[in-house]
């Protein structure tokens, strides 16, 4: 299980992250996405901890703590949907599995 971290900074980095997770436990992980066309950091991250009482310690204590500015928000990482409607195939171009034939239902 990993931890999301959002609302972060855009300035902040995988170091900064670890140093922070790092006193409640061993960090084994540090994802920080940045966007494709820009190169900047997306403004969330994803830490794996050593162990359960670790992750829930950060939790606990980093959940809407401010840090570089903002209110964090600290919460355990849900499992990645899957977002494309039929078994199977694998392909798609990487557009989130949106099929045309939905009906405008995209919001």
């Amino acid at each position: 299980m990993s931890i999301y971290v959002g609302n972060l900074s855009y300035q902040v980095e995988q170091d900064d992250l670890r140093r922070v997770f790092e006193e409640y436990g061993t960090v084994k992980s540090v994802q920080l996405p940045v966007d494709r066309e820009t190169g900047r950091v997306r403004g969330f991250a994803f830490i794996e901890m050593g162990t359960e009482a670790e992750e829930t310690a950060a939790i606990e204590a980093l959940d809407s703590a401010e840090w570089m500015g903002r209110n964090l928000k600290v919460n355990k990482a849900k499992p990645k949907e899957n977002r494309g409607s039929s078994g199977g195939g694998g392909g798609g171009g990487g557009r989130g599995g949106w099929n045309n034939d939905r009906g405008g239902d995209r919001g």
